[in-house]
C-alpha cells in the first residue's frame, strides 16, 4: 500500500528573481524598468524558453505596486473585455490567435495606445513571421522585440538542481543525465516532471533513482 503524500511544495510564483537569465539579461533589464507610456514589448522564442514566465513576472511586479493588468492568450475566446483600470495589457501565444482574437487584440492595442498603457506580447516566431492580420503584426513589431533564448544544458542542470534543493530532494548525476537525455529540455516540462517525481517518491517512500523514474513513467503510460 502506498502512502498518501503530503501536498507538494508549490512552485514559487513567476518573478524576475526566480528566472535564470541565461542569455536574456537585456530583455529582463528592459522589463524590470518598464513603466507607463512605454512602447510595446514583444518576446519570441521556442516553447518552454521562458516567455510566459517573464510576462507573468512583469504582471506580478505591476500588481505588487497596486496596479492591475489584463491577461489574454489563444485560449480566451473573443470578444475580450477592456478595463480602464488596467495599467498593463499582456497577450500570450500571439502566433495561435484566430481571426476574432486578432480583432480583439488589435482593439486592445488601439485602446492601450490611447490611454498610454504598455502592452507586452509573445509568440513562438518574430513579428514578421506571425500568421496575423497586417495591422496587428505591425503593432507587435513596432516596439522592443526580444528573442528569448532557451537555457544551455549547464543552465538547465543548475535550474533543476536549485529546484530539487528547494524541495530537499537528492538528485544523483544518473537521474539528472536521464532527465536531460530522454526528455525535452525546456524547464516548463522538466519542472512538471520533477513535480510528479517528487510526489511518486513520497507515495512509494523510495529515494529518487533512475529505476524509480522508469517505474513512474511505466505506470503513467504514454503521455
Amino acid at each position: 500500500m502506498r502512502q498518501i503524500p503530503l501536498p507538494i511544495a508549490a512552485l514559487p510564483a513567476p518573478a524576475f528573481d526566480n528566472f535564470l537569465p541565461g542569455a536574456n539579461a537585456s530583455a529582463i533589464a528592459h522589463l524590470e524598468g518598464l513603466g507607463a507610456q512605454a512602447a510595446p514589448v514583444y518576446l519570441w522564442g521556442v516553447s518552454g524558453s521562458g516567455k510566459t514566465h517573464l510576462m507573468q513576472a512583469l504582471v506580478h511586479r505591476f500588481e505588487v505596486q497596486g496596479l492591475h493588468a489584463g491577461w489574454f492568450n489563444a485560449a480566451d475566446a473573443a470578444p475580450w473585455p477592456n478595463d480602464e483600470t488596467w495599467a498593463l495589457i499582456a497577450i500570450d501565444s500571439c502566433d495561435a490567435l484566430d481571426a476574432d482574437q486578432q480583432h480583439a487584440a488589435f482593439t486592445l492595442f488601439v485602446e492601450a495606445a490611447t490611454r498610454g498603457v504598455p502592452v507586452i506580447a509573445s509568440g513562438r516566431v518574430p513579428p514578421v513571421d506571425l500568421p496575423l492580420r497586417e495591422d496587428l503584426r505591425t503593432r507587435l513589431g513596432w516596439g522592443h522585440v526580444f528573442a528569448i533564448q532557451p537555457l544551455s544544458e549547464a543552465e538547465t542542470r543548475a535550474a533543476l538542481r536549485r529546484e530539487a534543493d528547494r524541495r530537499a530532494l537528492f538528485f544523483s548525476d544518473d537521474v539528472m543525465d536521464y532527465l536531460l537525455t530522454r526528455f525535452a529540455r525546456d524547464l516548463k516540462h522538466l519542472m512538471a516532471l520533477l513535480d510528479r517525481l517528487d510526489e511518486f517518491s513520497l507515495s512509494t517512500q523510495r529515494a529518487i533513482t533512475v529505476p524509480l523514474l522508469k517505474q513512474m513513467l511505466s505506470e503513467e503510460g504514454p503521455t
